[in-house]
């Protein structure tokens, strides 16, 4: 029996893909096709299945991508193919998202839907430029207001009257292009043209920009901002608590770009931790993580790992791969048993733990060195220890652990190399200026960023930019390579180094890590 298809009209939300419901996440999770607006953010997508069909249809302003019946089409075609469609739309699909038109067709086509309402910009981007639409003392009821209406209408339908007396807070969407007549619609019906006004782009996301001021200031405002298209426009007494409660732009690392240099596995944890503090992450990984040339030495190991009194792992990569190639060996956690594991940093040892596997030891400093004397104390002479990890790195501990008398098999798990096709864009983004920092987890890094750049190009490149290391195995790194460090936490931890940039960008005049050098350097 075919299988029957059914429709999800899915709000992905104002901007912040965090702010997508669970039950839409789940939608897309399981969505055969993905059918998405320039308004649903990308990010969402990565939640898609890999065998997922994605369209996008456009819908920006002035963009010609394809016509409400087109995806009407689209969506009960896809449907009627026996497949689950979500239809993923900015914002909430029935707050001027056209949801109603799709949901009339898929009716009219005998198609089976469901919809599942998202938040709306309408309400979360007064809410991120520090508005509430009520308030017990200044605003008892809100009207939502289309900025553009059905231009085939003939006349607006907007009753301007009504709403300048209706008093309470209005909120105009899609209010960039017609903010002339919108502004001039209020004030000749009556508005006093100093009621509290607001302007916001990009409402929830780390672009955010706004401007408030009264009703007649707003539109110069907008212009001197360069506020464009999506705009949200609420007015209102409501607005004046805006100084006051203007939450999401006082984040620390509000407006700042940061570029973040992490392998693209890991990456999206780190951009969401500076996310989390206002910034806008710029996602320019360097190197990128692979299978080794050969798996000979780790299978090897992995045939005799009831030899081994410790595994020593030193990154999360360490962890994956040696894992997955353990499961492909048609092996299981059993083979660990009487293994007892040692981690390098908490982020490593939760990996371990995720997999249900107990951490004998995580040394209190994230360096080979730590972990040398947190294995003294427990005894190396005599020994055996297995060492899996990335194909080129440090010998500092298989060098110690011999020399006081200890085996140790350090065995390739993977392979880190430099993704060169992002080389120009991220040298074109660093000449344009805008950039605030650049972030280095590892050695690595450095090395493959280094490594993109001519001599001597790279710090000219960097010298109105900050530089923030991870710990200082890594901040040695950036300094071999000309590099000033300005950033490094106390703990050698990827939240650690969030915090760290954070407090740097917030505490005016705080002094470089380096020491001063006897001339300028960058």
């Amino acid at each position: 029996m075919k299988k029957r298809g059914k429709a999800y009209l899915v709000g992905a939300g104002p901007g912040d893909p965090g702010l997508v419901t669970l039950k839409g996440l789940e939608a897309i999770r399981e969505a055969d096709t993905i059918i998405y607006d320039f308004l649903a953010n990308r990010a969402l997508l990565d939640h898609a299945r890999e065998d997922a069909r994605v369209v996008y249809v456009g819908k920006r302003g002035s963009e010609k991508t394809r016509t409400q019946e087109e995806i009407n089409d689209l969506i009960i075609d896809e449907a009627r193919r026996g497949r689950t469609v979500v239809r993923l739309k900015g914002g909430d699909p029935f707050i001027f998202g056209r949801g109603g038109e799709e949901a009339a067709a898929l009716v009219e086509a005998g198609v089976p839907f469901e919809v599942i309402p998202g938040v709306t910009s309408a309400t979360a981007a007064p809410a991120c430029a520090g508005v509430p639409l009520t308030h017990r003392d200044l605003a008892s009821t809100v009207t939502f207001v289309t900025g553009q209406e059905d231009p085939r209408k003939g006349r607006s339908a907007v009753d301007w009257g009504s709403l300048v007396r209706g008093g309470g807070t209005l909120v105009f969407l899609m209010a960039w292009k017609n903010l002339p007549l919108i502004v001039k619609s209020l004030i000749s019906n009556g508005m006093d043209r100093k009621t509290p006004a607001l302007a916001v782009r990009w409402g929830s996301l780390p672009t955010q920009v706004s401007a408030a001021g009264t009703l007649s200031e707003i539109e110069t405002l907008v212009r001197e901002k360069e506020i464009k298209a999506p705009m949200v426009l609420v007015v209102g007494a409501v607005v004046s608590l805006r100084e006051r409660l203007n939450w999401f732009e006082k984040r620390p690392l509000f407006g700042r770009r940061i570029v973040v240099t992490r392998a693209s596995e890991q990456a999206g944890s780190f951009a969401s931790l500076l996310e989390a503090r206002g910034a806008q992450p710029l996602l320019f990984p360097t190197i990128k993580t692979t299978p080794p040339p050969r798996w000979r030495e780790l299978d090897q190991a992995l045939a005799r790992l009831d030899t081994y009194d410790w595994a020593v792992f030193t990154s999360v990569n360490g962890v994956r791969y040696f894992f997955r190639r353990l499961r492909r060996r048609g092996l299981d956690l059993r083979e660990l048993k009487g293994v007892r594991l040692c981690a390098i940093g908490p982020a490593t040892a939760s990996a371990l733990r995720e997999l249900g596997l107990n951490v004998d030891l995580t040394p209190k400093k994230f360096v080979a060195e730590s972990v040398i004397e947190a294995l003294r104390a427990r005894g190396i002479k005599g020994r055996r220890f297995l060492l899996p990890r990335a194909l080129k790195a440090r010998e500092v501990l298989p060098e110690a652990i011999r020399r006081l008398g200890g085996h140790i098999d350090v065995v390739p798990a993977y392979r880190t190399v430099r993704p060169v096709k992002q080389a120009a864009l991220l040298r074109k983004t660093l000449r344009e200026g805008g950039v605030d920092a650049v972030t280095f987890t590892s050695s690595s890094t450095v090395a493959n960023f280094a490594a993109l750049f001519r001599k001597g190009e790279l710090t000219e490149l960097l010298r109105d930019v900050k530089v923030a290391c991870i710990g200082p195995v890594t901040a040695e790194t950036a300094r071999e390579a000309g590099l000033h460090v300005h950033i490094m936490p106390r703990r050698y931890t990827v939240p650690a180094l969030a915090d760290a940039i954070a407090e740097f960008f917030e505490e005016a005049g705080r002094p470089s890590v380096d020491p001063p050098a006897p001339s300028p350097r960058p």
